[in-house]
């Protein structure tokens, strides 16, 4: 994938590979992990924006109204280092592989929400309310359809 886009990619050699992937709102690091202890296959997917103390609470309030409208992945906020992160996993227990399909899918739907709602944590970000950049974005995305 990274190469037919034309990505950069750095592999550790290990269980983790990470990706730069410049969008439309931002540059946003992927990071496909395997968990082996847990036989998992994990997506990370984060973006230039840092999060002040003063905005976590607000934020915080922004991804769970995100999170409820989501049926793969999630978005989290790391409250130390104030960043946020789109999540999600494939469970391959007993020897399972993820297969080239299921990677595409897992790093296009993590493009695709971190695009749509990066405006909403903007908004946020800017000293507006959780409930407005929800409505914002439903709204944005309503007129796209």
């Amino acid at each position: 994938m990274a190469g037919r886009n034309g990505w950069p990619l750095e592999d550790d050699g290990e269980d983790e590979i990470a990706l730069l992937v410049k969008g439309k709102h931002a540059n946003y690091q992927i990071f496909f992990t395997w968990m082996r202890d847990l036989e998992l296959f994990h997506l990370a997917c984060s973006f230039e924006m840092l999060v002040p103390e003063l905005r976590k609470s607000e934020v915080q309030q922004l991804i769970g109204r995100i999170n409820e409208q989501l049926w793969l992945g999630h978005f989290d906020l790391w409250l130390d280092e104030g960043t946020i992160f789109f999540r999600q996993s494939l469970l391959l227990v007993g020897g399972a592989n993820a297969s080239m399909p299921q990677c595409e899918v897992m790093l296009g739907t993590a493009l695709d929400l971190c695009e749509r709602y990066y405006p909403a944590f903007q908004f946020v970000l800017a000293n507006g309310s959780a409930v407005e950049a929800i409505e914002a974005a439903r709204f944005e995305t309503a007129g796209e359809a």
